[in-house]
């Protein structure tokens, strides 16, 4: 007898959100970037350990050559980090990711986790390009709400711990409460009407004006525009209080209402 064939589909392929780091390469001194990047990881270890990261080297003046690209990802690899591919740049950086058989990442977006130490008032925001685990979620695309407010994108109910809503070249209104581990990410502006307990990006396409609002501020995680501060322990004075956050140049603020 024939075998039956099994007409299955061996998979499913689809793009969803995925989030990488970026190192963006100053110096090409594979022993420093290791040491800076162990620092990170050692500082923020469920932000970072075994995060993807994409090799950004545009801002080289020369293109390194394949060993010393290839001693700058083994730097990655020992700090505790999983480099996927290079930055999209100039033609001989495609020709050197085809012979390290890297793929070429165009574009980032922000997921992030959180880490410990309590970020100071007037620090500048560290600048994502963006940052977390390279865990692939379906986002979750809510539709409008009915006379939202200019076409603002209306989540009402809570996001679960791995959940993410994603706002797609508008604002977003949550009315539900946003778990550790969940994520909201807006093109626009952040309205939370409930508790932040997760992590809220606003201005994902790089929208500095971009403003976050929330109710009952506990985030991991606030970032707009890829600038971003990440919380261990809210401070007294912004726990469980409404708070708006904006960019005032480099700075990520962040004040009660």
């Amino acid at each position: 007898m024939n075998a039956k064939m099994d007409t299955t589909d061996a998979c499913d392929l689809r793009f969803g959100q995925v989030g990488i780091a970026c190192v963006r390469v100053r110096r090409v001194d594979a022993a420093a970037l290791c040491d800076e990047l162990e620092r990170r990881v050692r500082a923020a270890p469920q932000m970072f350990s075994r995060a993807a990261v994409v090799l950004d080297l545009s801002h080289l003046l020369d293109l390194p050559d394949d060993g010393a690209v290839d001693a700058l990802l083994e730097a990655v690899r020992s700090a505790g980090m999983l480099p996927v591919g290079l930055a999209y740049g100039t033609s001989e950086t495609e020709a050197l990711a085809k012979r390290m058989g890297l793929p070429l990442i165009a574009k980032f977006r922000a997921a992030y986790e959180p880490v410990g130490g309590n970020p100071v008032a007037d620090e500048p925001a560290r600048q994502a390009e963006p940052a977390a685990p390279a865990v692939q979620r379906e986002p979750i695309l809510s539709a409008p709400a009915p006379g939202s407010l200019q076409g603002a994108q209306h989540h009402a109910s809570s996001v679960r711990s791995g959940q993410q809503v994603y706002a797609r070249e508008r604002d977003l209104i949550v009315t539900g409460a946003i778990a550790n581990g969940a994520e909201v990410i807006a093109d626009g502006n952040i309205h939370i009407y409930g508790s932040l307990r997760g992590r809220a990006m606003a201005g994902a396409q790089g929208d500095e004006k971009a403003r976050i609002f929330v109710s009952d501020f506990r985030a991991e995680l606030v970032a707009i525009a890829g600038h971003y501060r990440v919380f261990e322990q809210i401070p007294d004075d912004l726990e469980g209080q409404s708070v708006q956050c904006w960019l005032e140049g480099e700075k990520l603020l962040i004040a009660k209402l």
